[in-house]
């Protein structure tokens, strides 16, 4: 992977570069060191879940606890801080106003580059200005060939998240497992051969003991398990979870970590495993006609899923494997792995061309699937001009619009009973509701 290979070269030197007061174990390019959260009833549940040594800036974070930020958000902004900063503005740094600008801020968090990204509401311009509200951005997936690609993996984690809000679900791992699954997505052919730890308990239990949690690990099995019922715990009171980590109204539960995540395949994730486990694209389905989506919408929905479940059973390729498909049958490559000048070229031009349609590629979308043609000439939106216009072709304009509304016209005058004739020499004027609303 590109960072750990960064980091590789950074810690094998001797002295670090500029001065530096110490190591950091990852680059700002990579996945992330620490989960933000909130969880009144447990706060030690998820927090043991941050199981990698993140380093952050001291003083950043006194600073904000002593201005009452949680210690949570406090260890996020500070490990942003380890970094210094990469561009700076003239005129942006001692001219800006700190209580109205958040320049200082988004000049550190905007070149921290990681698979997640955690955004405070900008400021306002205007006390008129829409407000813009706290947001989490997913970072990790690359830029397909195609617009329906990029539609369709963009809708497809829209409606993942859409998901996770909706149905309450709980999907942490510890992040150590979330950084050996990046690792091992970049194996080649990582989609069909490789398994990646995920979640497979991910529905969190109900209150008041009405269903259990498992802490087996045996998937749908809860034999054995330690399980105890609120109504049963005399620790709960007032109806508030307790610190019990048997009891099933603690925060999502407290059993042994690792009973709670297994691996998976790409196939499994999306699709489902067992019994146990509903695949995130049943969810998504399930989403959709909850929310009794418009059967267009619908469709279209499909189309994108059908192409992400198409890539996880293997049926059709990745970028990644189709480019290096198309290199290695090329007539110069010599299986050498060197990708000559004229491979370059011709590859990069097979991109372009099945990007702008003219080239369509079986092998990324099946046989019955057609990217369509892209124009640029309506690449842009056109732009609303207050300019004036010119006086003949301002009549040229009137001219054309009079001519279509005398179809109105003609309307009207079918409804009062006046011949065409009378209408041919008659003043086109406005119905009297269309007076009013001038």
């Amino acid at each position: 992977p590109r960072w750990r290979e960064a980091d590789d070269e950074r810690l094998g030197r001797a002295e670090m570069a500029g001065g530096g007061r110490r190591r950091l174990r990852k680059s700002r390019y990579g996945s992330v060191s620490g989960y933000i959260y909130h969880c009144s009833a447990n706060p030690g549940y998820v927090d043991r879940y941050n199981d990698l040594d993140r380093a952050i800036d001291e003083w950043s974070f006194d600073t904000l606890i002593d201005h009452d930020v949680d210690p949570v958000l406090a260890a996020h902004i500070s490990h942003l801080f380890v970094r210094d900063p990469l561009v700076i503005f003239e005129g942006r740094i001692e001219e800006l106003d700190d209580e109205q600008d958040t320049d200082h801020f988004e000049n550190l968090q905007s070149t921290n580059w990681q698979t997640v990204r955690w955004k405070p509401p900008p400021p306002r311009t205007d006390p008129n200005a829409p407000h813009i509200g706290w947001r989490t951005e997913f970072r990790p997936m690359e830029v397909q060939l195609t617009d329906f690609e990029n539609a369709a993996f963009a809708v497809f984690i829209v409606l993942v998240t859409r998901v996770i809000l909706a149905f309450d679900l709980n999907l942490y791992i510890p992040l150590s497992k979330v950084d050996e699954n990046m690792e091992r997505a970049h194996r080649r052919d990582a989609v069909l051969n490789e398994k990646f730890f995920f979640r497979k308990d991910i529905a969190p239990p109900q209150e008041g003991g009405s269903t259990t949690h498992s802490t087996t690990g045996s998937g749908g099995d809860s034999a054995g398990a330690k399980e105890k019922s609120a109504e049963d715990c005399d620790g709960c009171t007032d109806g508030q979870p307790c610190e019990d980590p048997d009891c099933t109204r603690s925060c999502y539960g407290r059993g042994d970590m690792n009973d709670e995540y297994e691996e998976m395949t790409v196939q499994e994730i999306l699709l489902g495993k067992s019994d146990y486990f509903p695949g995130l694209i049943p969810l998504v389905d399930g989403y959709l006609e909850h929310i009794r989506c418009a059967p267009e919408v619908r469709s279209k929905v499909g189309e994108y899923l059908d192409l992400i479940e198409s890539r996880a059973r293997g049926t059709t390729q990745t970028a990644a494997a189709w480019i290096r498909d198309l290199v290695t049958a090329h007539p110069d490559y010599e299986q050498d792995s060197v990708v000559s000048a004229p491979i370059a070229y011709d590859l990069v031009e097979a991109c372009r061309q099945v990007g702008d349609g003219s080239r369509q590629a079986p092998g990324l979308f099946g046989d019955g699937f057609k990217v369509q043609p892209v124009s640029a000439g309506d690449a842009y939106d056109v732009p609303l001009d207050s300019t004036k216009i010119d006086s003949g072709l301002r009549e040229e304009i009137l001219e054309s619009y009079f001519s279509r509304m005398s179809f109105r016209a003609m309307e009207q005058a079918a409804r009062q009973g006046v011949d065409d004739d009378e209408l041919a020499t008659s003043p086109i004027l406005p119905s009297e509701d269309e007076a009013l609303a001038q």
